[in-house]
């Protein structure tokens, strides 16, 4: 993992874009503090989540249990709330 301000972020995104590309990880930082990851995507089209929801199947009662959840959830916030 490597760690790189900001400035330098910046001043070569096009080549700290190329790394993260070939599998490196870097720590993004401001004023020493950490601001942020940058890393590679992880790899995949689709194929796992497909076969998934292939060999599962449908919950034919989940519509009627998410309607008798949102009912029975009372939002005290926006009771108390007026709007105009």
């Amino acid at each position: 993992m490597r760690t790189m301000t900001a400035t330098e972020v910046a001043r070569n995104f096009a080549s700290v874009l190329d790394r993260a590309e070939h599998g490196e990880t870097i720590v993004i930082t401001r004023g020493g503090r950490r601001l942020a990851v940058l890393a590679p995507t992880p790899a995949g089209n689709g194929a796992a989540i497909k076969e998934f929801l292939a060999s599962h199947s449908v919950d034919e009662d989940f519509a009627d249990d998410v309607a008798a959840a949102r009912e029975s959830v009372t939002d005290e916030m926006s009771a108390t709330w007026h709007v105009d």
